[in-house]
């Protein structure tokens, strides 16, 4: 079997196994079960799928786990991802979120997940977005931006201007906001300014679709 019949094996096999999940739970049991993408048997210790709560009205998406991510079994728990969490609290989203990954075991090295990667966990973040039925979606990083918004372009060409999220199946569609990681927050502070506008303008999206639902 070739490199591209490979892929698409694995991403068919993972589309059945997404299909069987109906809460993140059971979804977390397939994608612990599952060893179709090459990145579980580059010496990632464990799925890491995702935390924050189960109907969160705000389903963030980022590129991969880390070493600490690695180490714990939870997406966004290193020094990035603690970075993120004080930035969620200020802006008022601190428990309204669910959060997870394009891909689900550690690129070696930390290194930014590969495209055939991301494809073969697709379907299961997909079924995430089924599960979850945000009403946003935020992306942070260039990969995750380009993986979900399925484009070329560059983190800040996106970042900052709303897009869609749809699903080839089932008609499943969200708004999605790109934002900078917060790994490169830390490296350049400077560019804090432009996550916390990204946040704000999505929190007040959320606020406001929130007081026009009937209580």
């Amino acid at each position: 079997m070739g490199a591209t019949e490979a892929l698409a094996d694995a991403v068919a096999r993972a589309r059945a196994a997404a299909r069987t999940a109906d809460s993140l739970e059971s979804l977390t049991d397939a994608i612990r079960a599952f060893d179709g993408c090459p990145l579980s048997g580059m010496g990632a210790r464990q799925a890491v799928v995702w935390r924050g709560e189960a109907t969160a009205p705000v389903m963030i998406v980022g590129e991969g786990p880390g070493a600490e991510e690695d180490a714990r079994g939870l997406p966004f728990v290193g020094k990035a991802g603690q970075l993120l969490d004080r930035m969620l609290k200020a802006a008022g989203l601190d428990g309204r979120v669910m959060i997870t990954n394009t891909v689900f075991w550690r690129p070696p090295g930390n290194r930014t997940p590969a495209a055939d990667e991301q494809a073969v966990c697709a379907p299961f973040v997909a079924r995430a977005l089924e599960l979850v039925k945000p009403k946003l979606v935020l992306t942070v990083g260039a990969a995750a931006a380009r993986a979900v918004l399925h484009t070329t372009e560059g983190i800040t060409r996106l970042r900052g201007k709303w897009g869609e999220w749809h699903l080839a199946e089932g008609g499943v569609s969200a708004p999605v906001m790109p934002t900078l990681h917060p790994a490169f927050l830390l490296r350049q502070p400077q560019a804090k300014a432009m996550v916390w506008a990204d946040l704000l303008e999505l929190a007040v999206r959320l606020d406001g679709d929130d007081s026009k639902s009937p209580h």
